[in-house]
């Protein structure tokens, strides 16, 4: 057996405290650690750096498993900054951004076992295997749009909506907009003016929602006159089947996430300035 160092629980306790997770009074009773100890480790962080917590090990990493110390500390970093700052901080997340700072990226597995050592993972209860699940998915970009509101809450209490369009097949979203409430002119015109930025979709995928359909009531309202004017299929999900819509219900979970790391808007105006800067971020990185 080679050696392997795991990530210590000095460096989790210093990084949960810098990405505000934890106050120094909650880590020192969480880890068994006096006050005085927790000081002099931060301390010895803000002179040297992570590396400056504790001792390095002069150990040789022998297994052709093994990852660099730097690439193991970059990992629970990236965690506990995503995860403070309400971004996703799954193993495919945190690859991507060792890749993209030019850091060779371990597998996913690797990954999720530094996090595990770190104690950074929350056990869940075993789900179903993912190859039970059918997928759906768009084969090109522009094939089909969904759509799908979900509401929040202004400092004061005020409940208000935020209208969504997600391209199936990137992921993209495409237009983020709050509106109080929801009406199918706020569709229609927010779809009119994605298909200005990004070209027309082949079809859409939406529940049943009045704002989206009236078929049931037995006719159209205007988002269905618009579709049939521009020759897009419409597509609606199943009554009472969440899961057609999987995608845009995933994204509203980390919409909302991040969303609850920011400061209470006061105003529609400031919620949606939070929505334009979490698209750019969720587009770009």
């Amino acid at each position: 057996m080679g050696h392997s160092r795991g990530v210590s629980k000095n460096r989790v306790i210093v990084l949960k405290i810098v990405a505000k997770q934890l106050t120094v009074t909650q880590a020192a009773a969480e880890h068994g650690l006096s006050r005085r100890h927790i000081h002099r480790l931060l301390t010895r962080y803000r002179e040297g750096g992570i590396d400056a917590v504790e001792p390095r090990s002069r150990a040789p990493l022998t297994s052709p498993q093994a990852i660099t110390d730097q690439v193991r500390d970059r990992i629970v970093e990236l965690r506990t900054r995503l995860d403070a700052e309400g971004f996703d901080a799954g193993p495919v997340t945190i690859a991507t951004h060792l890749t993209n700072e030019g850091l060779a990226a371990p597998s996913t597995s690797t990954i999720r076992r530094v996090l595990h050592a770190a104690a950074l993972v929350t056990p869940e209860p075993r789900k179903r295997p993912r190859s039970s699940y059918i997928r759906f998915q768009a084969d090109q970009p522009n094939e089909t749009w969904q759509s799908d509101f979900t509401h929040w809450r202004l400092a004061d209490g005020t409940d208000v909506e935020i209208l969504n369009w997600l391209d199936d097949h990137s992921r993209k979203l495409l237009s983020c907009t709050v509106h109080t409430p929801v009406t199918g002119e706020d569709v229609v015109a927010t779809f009119l003016s994605t298909i200005e930025a990004h070209g027309a979709p082949a079809s859409t995928l939406t529940d049943n929602g009045r704002v989206y359909t009236t078929r049931h009531a037995g006719g159209r309202n205007a988002f269905e006159h618009t579709l049939a004017i521009l020759g897009i299929t419409q597509k609606n999900g199943a009554p009472n089947h969440p899961q057609t819509q999987g995608k845009i219900e995933r994204f509203h979970q980390t919409l909302k996430r991040w969303l609850r790391r920011q400061p209470a808007p006061r105003t529609p105006a400031d919620l949606q300035a939070q929505l334009d800067t979490f698209r750019e971020h969720y587009n770009t990185r």
